[in-house]
């Protein structure tokens, strides 16, 4: 493996990062393998109230330009700091609210709010904390942390309910102990210290032209992405009846191979060049796309379900070329404030059009069908790619 010395600048705060996020993606992970089950099983939401409640929580993501705004003084690392709070507090009102759709959708938001803020700095830091040159293999061994710290949520989650016969009364204690490391986490990242610095991204709002092609490539991968990620595992969990440890094995099959994944394609990204990858994973989305929505079509109902599991896991790993795009900043911009402010506005652009997927994909599903819908996830990923062949690179 990489050595981490070789990758990022020794004066920088990269293991204190990396200790942090590795504790915030273990309390995700916990969240993460229960959280569908429990909005199916315990609040009783269905497809539309599935979108509904997923319209809120990506609506974070769309202000967070405007939150950033606000927040425009701060360094990376303070605003870092704030979202583990906010992650904190809303996984603590998930964990004692009543099951109701008003205040559990609220609690969904909170801590939503605080991931899409930790969303931008994650990259940001990242890419300033890396070696010249090194930004797609920086931003792939983030990615592998990450996963890894995800995937030993989603194996206590595996573990709990095997040994306890999946007993849904232990919803809220996870919830509890989630919020639990989630304040742990919040301890460690008091340890990243960064200033400021001006420059010309140092303003409220920022939008360039130069950027323009990001943003759009931002729009396009944000609604295919958001399909599978709101719909793919309540596919699973509506249409095909998996439980909680059934949903968190699949999590965690797919946090390992992107765990081993990741390192990899950044690599390709330094090597081969960030458009090259854009273009690629089209072609793998496409049959993933056909096999999610047709696949009980073609097969019994069993066979389907393990299709549907393995084209989960493969769409996990190609949206690791998303890290692309934020290397394609990296080289258009000028200096790090720049990068940030940028992969900022592009996470709320991004979000323009996940917060419409994720209010009518569940309408999609339930007046025309889960075919239409992946239907249109294919669709959009080929918009993606034939966009970013127009990219000129230097």
């Amino acid at each position: 493996m990489t050595k981490l010395t070789n990758v990022f600048r020794t004066e920088s705060k990269f293991r204190e990062f990396f200790i942090s996020m590795l504790t915030f993606a273990f309390a995700y992970g916990l969240y993460k393998g229960i959280i569908d089950n429990y909005l199916a099983e315990i609040v009783g939401m269905s497809e539309f109230d599935k979108g509904v409640s997923e319209f809120f929580r990506e609506l974070p993501g769309l202000l967070l330009v405007f939150l950033l705004a606000v927040l425009y003084i701060l360094s990376a690392e303070n605003i870092y700091k704030i979202g583990a709070v906010l992650m904190l507090v809303g996984m603590t009102m998930q964990s004692a609210v009543p099951a109701t759709r008003l205040l559990v959708t609220l609690s969904i938001f909170v801590y939503s709010l605080g991931e899409h803020i930790q969303l931008g700095m994650r990259n940001t830091l990242s890419l300033e904390y890396a070696q010249k040159g090194m930004g797609g293999t920086a931003l792939g061994i983030q990615n592998s942390i990450y996963q890894a710290g995800t995937l030993a949520g989603f194996i206590a989650v595996i573990a709990v309910f095997f040994f306890c016969n999946k007993d849904t009364s232990l919803f809220r204690p996870i919830f509890a102990i989630s919020a639990a490391i989630l304040a742990l986490g919040a301890l460690f990242s008091l340890r990243m210290t960064g200033s400021n610095t001006s420059g010309k991204a140092k303003h409220r709002f920022y939008f360039r032209r130069k950027f323009s092609k990001y943003y759009m490539l931002e729009v396009f991968y944000g609604a295919r992405k958001q399909i599978f990620f709101t719909f793919g595992p309540y596919v699973l969990v509506l249409f095909y009846g998996a439980n909680a440890m059934i949903i968190s094995i699949l999590f965690a099959v797919s946090a390992v191979c992107c765990f081993f994944a990741s390192p990899i394609v950044g690599k390709i990204i330094d090597r081969w060049g960030y458009k090259i990858v854009m273009i690629s994973d089209t072609l793998i989305l496409v049959v993933v796309c056909f096999f999610y929505g047709f696949a009980h079509h073609i097969f019994p109902r069993n066979i389907a379900f393990f299709i549907c599991s393995v084209n989960y896991i493969l769409d996990s790993v190609i949206s690791l070329a998303s890290m692309a795009s934020n290397v394609y900043v990296q080289d258009l911009a000028e200096n790090a404030e720049e990068v940030r402010a940028t992969i900022s506005t592009g996470v709320s652009v991004n979000h323009m059009i996940t917060i419409l997927i994720a209010l009518f994909g569940g309408w999609i599903w339930h007046t025309l069908g889960i075919e239409t819908l992946f239907v249109l996830s294919a669709i959009l990923g080929l918009c993606n790619s034939a966009y970013a062949a127009t990219i000129k690179t230097r």
